[in-house]
Parts: structure tokens; sequence; C-alpha cells
């Protein structure tokens, strides 16, 4: 047994021996094969974290477009409505412009139809728009001969405008249309009235001579006389006073 003991123990010895490098190996071995896992999960990992992030920026990418293409659409909605706004206000002036011409045409159109102050004679009135042609009308009438047609035309106008400041004057030609048609009474009737009404009026002087040269027809000389004398003492330096002063020194 004693003999035998260093055998074994060589024996265990050289097992041992060769027994050690196939472990160490085999560790080796085994220490790759988990390197690699590991390696292989990093990888993965990895991997999976590059193509989240890479959705991830895609994603950011077209939410980015996204964003881009509505703000273009925002100004492109804001250009459309200003210009709309513009179109808006160009109208509205438009409509400003042909409403105050509309207004300011028929302020024009009423002021014709509606009485406007005048001085006539020196004597200042409310006139209607169609008084004074009335009145030249009947006065072309006078002085183209028609004393009939210009006496009516007279008598007309005086009932058609009885607050007319040319009726003084109106009432002067009517006397002296009358006066033509040898009516010396009322030719005299009609200028007594309308000196009696207008007694400041320019054209008294003259209406009085009328008068006077009616009562010299009406074989009235004594009256024409008076009347003559009055418009002298009455209206001295004026063209009328002359006038009479000149028709008195022709009565007998």
């Amino acid at each position: 047994m004693k003999a035998r003991l260093p055998t074994l123990l060589c024996l265990a010895a050289v097992c041992g021996a060769v027994l050690s490098p196939v472990s160490q190996a085999q560790a080796g071995v085994f220490d790759d094969e988990e390197a690699r896992r590991a390696i292989i999960t990093l990888r993965e990992q990895f991997n999976g974290f590059q193509a989240t992030a890479s959705q991830r920026i895609e994603q950011g990418s077209r939410t980015q477009l996204d964003m881009q293409n509505q703000l273009e659409g925002l100004r492109q909605e804001v250009a459309r409505l200003r210009g709309q706004n513009e179109v808006l206000q160009n109208e509205v002036a438009t409509l400003q412009r042909q409403q105050k011409d509309y207004y300011a045409d028929l302020d024009a159109r009423l002021k014709k139809f509606e009485p406007q102050q005048v001085t006539v004679e020196g004597q200042e009135g409310l006139a209607q728009p169609s008084e004074k042609p009335d009145y030249d009308a009947a006065l072309k009438q006078f002085q183209a001969g028609d004393f009939k047609g210009a006496g009516g035309a007279f008598q007309n106008f005086i009932r058609k405008y009885p607050q007319s400041p040319y009726l003084p004057l109106a009432q002067y030609w009517l006397g002296n249309s009358l006066y033509a048609q040898r009516d010396y009474k009322g030719s005299i009737t009609v200028l007594q009235n309308m000196v009696q009404a207008y007694p400041t009026h320019a054209k008294v002087p003259d209406a009085m001579i009328a008068i006077a040269n009616n009562q010299l027809e009406s074989n009235q000389k004594v009256a024409a006389r008076k009347t003559l004398e009055q418009v002298v003492a009455k209206y001295p330096g004026t063209e009328g006073a002359q006038a009479a002063s000149n028709r008195l020194k022709t009565l007998k």
C-alpha cells in the first residue's frame, strides 16, 4: 500500500495538470459568449434607440412641415382677407362718394323748387323759381307791343304770386298795358294801388307820372297837374321829378 501511494499521487497530479487547462479554456469560452451576448444586446438596444430616434425625428419633421404648411395657409388667408378688406374699403368709399354726389344733386334739384332770396329794384324778398321767368315773359310781350297779351300775363302773375318781390313791377306794367289799351280808369286804379302799397319803391315816381297821363287822357287836367306837382315835391332830384317838371311846363 505504501508503494502504490506515490504512484496514485503522481496520477492525481498528472490528471490535475491535464484537467486544469481544459477548465480554463471552457471558462474563456463562456466569457466570450457572454461578451458576445452583451454586445448583441447593446447593439439591439442601440438599433432600437436609433430607430426610435429616427421615428421621432421623422415625426418631428412631419410636425414641423405641417406647422409650416399651416403657417403658410394662415399667411395666404391673411393676404386674402387684406385684399377683401381693401376692396370693401374702396367700395365703401365709392358708395360714400356716390351718396354725397346724389344728395348734392338732389339738394340742387330741390333748390330749384324752393323760394330764393332776391333783390328786385332795391326790394328784397323770397321769390319762387318760376316767378322771374313768368315776369320776363309778360314783360317781353309788352315790349313786343302785345299790350293785351301782356296785360293778361301780368294779371295772371299778380294772382299767382301775391307776395312776390316782382309784384310792384307787375302792377306798374299792368297799369301801362291798360293805358296802352286806353283803359284809363283801370290803369289809374292799378297804379294808385301800387303807389299806396309800395310808397318807397323806385318805380313810384314813374307810376305817378303814368297816373297823370291817364288823368290827362281822361280830361282831368287839374288832377293831372296835382299828381305831377306831388312827384316834384316828394321826389326832388330824381329823374321822375325832372320828367314831371317838364310835363308840367307843357300843361296850359
